[in-house]
C-alpha cells in the first residue's frame, strides 16, 4: 500500500485544521444545536443582485471572464473605493477580482514572501492568516492586542517585533473576532512608523461596511500609505453573498502585475455569474446594506448586555458581527468551555484560541443569526453557566 505520510508535504501536514470548522462540523452531526459559530449573514442576498444573476443565466452566456475580472466590475470597485475613501485605483492595472477575500489574501502573501520573510500577524484574528503565511514560506510573528486597549493595535504592540526580515503587517480591522475598529487617530502613529521602512501593509477590510455609530477609516487614506498598502475587500459580508465567492484586491500596479500571475495560473478567473451580480451590488444596494447594519446593531447591543448580565465580561464591538465575551471566570480554557457548551448546552461557539494564543479565555459568538435564535442561545448559555457554578460549589463543599 502507498504510504500517504511520505507522499504528503511536511509543510501541509504541519498546518492545523481551522478551529472554526472543527466546531461547525461537530455541530452539524448533532440534533437541536444552536450554532453561533459561522460568520455567515442570515439575510437573503438582495433581490437586485439575484435578479442580475438570473438575467445572466437567461442569456445563456456563461463563460470565462477576463483574468483580472470584468471591466465594469473593476470600474465599479474603483469608483466605490474612491467614493468611500477618496483614493483612486486604476481599474485596468490596480484591481483584481478574486474568489472571495481569502484568495486575495493568499495572492498577496504568495506574491510578496520569500522563504524566511516575517509577517506581523495582529491577533486575535481570522484563522487563515498564519497558515497562509507559512504555506507561502513566510514566518508569522504574532502581535497580540489586548482588551485594555479595546483590542486596537498600538505601535508599542509591534515595533519591537520588527526585524530586517519583516516584510508585511496584516491589519485585520474591523476585526474578526473582537469587533474592534481602528480610527484615523489610531492608525496615524502606525503609518508614521511604517513610512520609514520597506514594510508593506495588507489591510483586510472585509467588514468595512459593518460598523456601528461610526464610519470606517482605511489606512490607505493616510499620506503615502496607498503606495505601501495591499487593500482587500469583498462581497460576502456586506451584501450577504457568502456563497457567491467574490472578493477583490487593489494595490499599486507593480504589485498587481505580479500577483495577477498567481491568479492567472491558479484560478483563471472568478465566477462569471457572480461578477455580473456584484456590479449590481456596488451600484444599487447601499440601502439594503444599511438595513442589515441596523438589524445587526440591535443584535449586537442585545448580546453585549446579556453576556455582561451573565457575568461574562463582553467588550463592546464597533464593527463586524461578532461579540467576544471573556470566559476566564469559569476556570475553563476556551476549548474546554466551548466543547462542554456544545455537548451539554447544545450551543456551538468558537473558542477564542482558534484566533491565536491571545484569544485564549474568550469565545467568539456570531450574531449573523436572528434575534429569536440569539435569545434561545442566551437562555441555554445561562443554564449552562448555572450548571458550571453548581459544580464549583459542589467541589468546594466536598473539599
Amino acid at each position: 500500500m502507498i504510504d500517504y505520510d511520505k507522499v504528503l508535504s511536511d509543510k501541509i501536514k504541519s498546518i492545523k485544521p481551522s478551529g472554526i470548522r472543527k466546531f461547525f462540523d461537530i455541530a452539524g452531526t448533532m440534533d437541536d444545536v444552536i450554532s453561533l459559530g459561522v460568520g455567515e449573514p442570515d439575510f437573503n442576498t438582495p433581490w437586485a443582485i439575484r435578479k442580475a444573476a438570473i438575467q445572466v443565466l437567461e442569456r445563456k452566456h456563461i463563460i470565462y471572464g477576463p483574468n483580472k475580472g470584468l471591466a465594469p466590475l473593476r470600474g465599479a470597485i474603483s469608483h466605490t473605493i474612491e467614493k468611500k475613501h477618496g483614493i483612486k485605483y486604476d481599474p485596468d492595472s490596480e484591481v483584481i477580482v478574486t474568489v472571495g477575500g481569502s484568495e486575495a489574501i493568499d495572492l498577496a502573501l504568495r506574491g510578496l514572501l520569500d522563504n524566511g520573510d516575517e509577517v506581523l500577524v495582529v491577533e486575535p484574528c481570522f484563522v487563515c492568516y498564519a497558515p497562509l503565511v507559512e504555506l507561502a514560506g513566510g514566518v508569522p510573528v504574532s502581535v497580540p492586542t489586548r482588551l485594555e486597549n479595546n483590542f486596537k493595535l498600538t505601535l508599542d504592540d509591534f515595533k519591537d517585533k520588527v526585524t530586517d526580515r519583516t516584510k508585511l503587517i496584516i491589519l485585520p480591522f474591523p476585526n474578526n473576532p473582537t469587533g474592534a475598529v481602528m480610527t484615523k487617530e489610531d492608525l496615524e502613529p502606525i503609518a508614521e512608523f511604517l513610512r520609514d521602512t520597506n514594510i508593506m501593509v495588507l489591510s483586510d477590510e472585509i467588514y468595512s461596511e459593518l460598523t456601528y455609530g461610526m464610519k470606517h477609516f482605511s489606512i490607505i487614506e493616510l499620506e503615502d500609505m496607498r503606495e505601501r498598502t495591499i487593500y482587500v475587500n469583498g462581497f460576502s459580508k456586506a451584501y450577504a453573498m457568502t456563497g457567491w465567492r467574490l472578493g477583490y484586491v487593489t494595490a499599486p500596479e507593480p504589485i498587481i502585475s505580479q500577483i495577477s500571475k498567481i491568479h492567472q495560473y491558479g484560478i483563471m478567473c472568478s465566477p462569471f455569474i457572480s461578477q455580473n451580480a456584484a456590479i449590481e451590488a456596488l451600484n444599487s444596494c447601499d440601502a439594503e446594506v444599511a438595513k442589515m447594519v441596523d438589524e445587526y446593531n440591535v443584535r449586537r447591543r442585545y448580546l453585549v448586555g446579556e453576556f455582561n448580565r451573565l457575568g461574562l465580561t463582553c467588550f463592546n464591538p464597533e464593527g463586524a458581527f461578532y461579540v467576544f465575551p471573556c470566559i476566564k471566570s469559569t476556570g475553563l480554557t476556551s476549548e474546554e468551555f466551548c466543547e462542554r457548551l456544545l455537548f451539554e448546552g447544545k450551543v456551538a461557539a468558537v473558542p477564542g484560541s482558534a484566533f491565536g494564543d491571545s484569544g485564549e479565555g474568550y469565545m467568539r459568538i456570531s450574531y449573523a443569526y436572528s434575534l429569536k435564535h440569539l435569545m434561545e442561545a442566551i437562555s441555554r448559555i445561562e443554564k449552562f453557566l448555572k450548571k458550571l457554578e453548581a459544580e464549583k460549589n459542589e467541589g468546594k463543599n466536598c473539599g
